[in-house]
Order: C-alpha cells, then sequence, then structure tokens
C-alpha cells in the first residue's frame, strides 16, 4: 500500500476565495484623475533628456545652470499640482519650498553671471 502525499497548489485556492466586487463599487472618475492631466502639461509632461535637450548645450550638459532650474521648475509645477489635491500633506509642502529655494539661488546666480540667457530663460519657463 503506497500512500500519495497530498498535492500543494500555490495560490490555486487562494484566488477562488476572494470576494466578488459589490455592485455598485464601480470606480467613478475623480476630480483627482483631471487634476492629474492637468499637471502633466506644459514643462512637466517633458521627461527629464527632453529638458536638458531644450535647455542646455547639449545632451549630456546637466549641470548649467539653466538646466538645473528648468529641472527644478517642472519638479515644482508636479508638487504644486499634487498639493491642490493633497492640500495636508506638510511633508511635500516643505520640500516644495526647499525646491523653490534652491531654484532662486540658481536664478540669482544666472542674473549676477549671464543677464541675457536669466531674461530669456524665465520667459520660456514662464517665471515671475
Amino acid at each position: 500500500m503506497t500512500t500519495q502525499a497530498p498535492e500543494l497548489s500555490l495560490g490555486a485556492e487562494e484566488v477562488e476565495k476572494k470576494p466578488a466586487a459589490k455592485a455598485g463599487s464601480e470606480k467613478k472618475p475623480v476630480a483627482k484623475k483631471e487634476a492629474k492631466k492637468e499637471a502633466k502639461e506644459g514643462l512637466g509632461a517633458l521627461s527629464k533628456t527632453e529638458i536638458v535637450k531644450q535647455f542646455g548645450k547639449n545632451e549630456k550638459d546637466t549641470g548649467s545652470a539653466a538646466v538645473q532650474i528648468a529641472l527644478l521648475t517642472a519638479r515644482i509645477n508636479h508638487l504644486t499640482e499634487h498639493l491642490k489635491i493633497h492640500k495636508q500633506d506638510k511633508h511635500s509642502r516643505r520640500g516644495l519650498q526647499q525646491i523653490v529655494g534652491q531654484r532662486k539661488g540658481l536664478l540669482s546666480y544666472l542674473e549676477s553671471t549671464n543677464l541675457e540667457q536669466y531674461r530669456e530663460l524665465k520667459a520660456k519657463l514662464g517665471i515671475r
């Protein structure tokens, strides 16, 4: 007489035991989704490489002040949209303030070294 050990199936029964979705629990479009779409407009929709190509001297120019300012502006725009949805997110708000301060320092450096490039960059990025 040979006895066989019961076969172990990994997850087959667990999948079948999950409760079915409740009637009426369909996801409805929320204002958050619309805000995310709006956040992707403008400079925020560009990837990092596209921003570097647009504002840098070449594709590998990631350290120039103009590129850094453009990248920080994209992050600022993204965080601003995030904070419109999540008003109580204090940690992200502090991070946003730090990024704005960093961009301000880079802008003042660019203004003192190359005034013409500073004015062009502010016009392109829509910074006041």
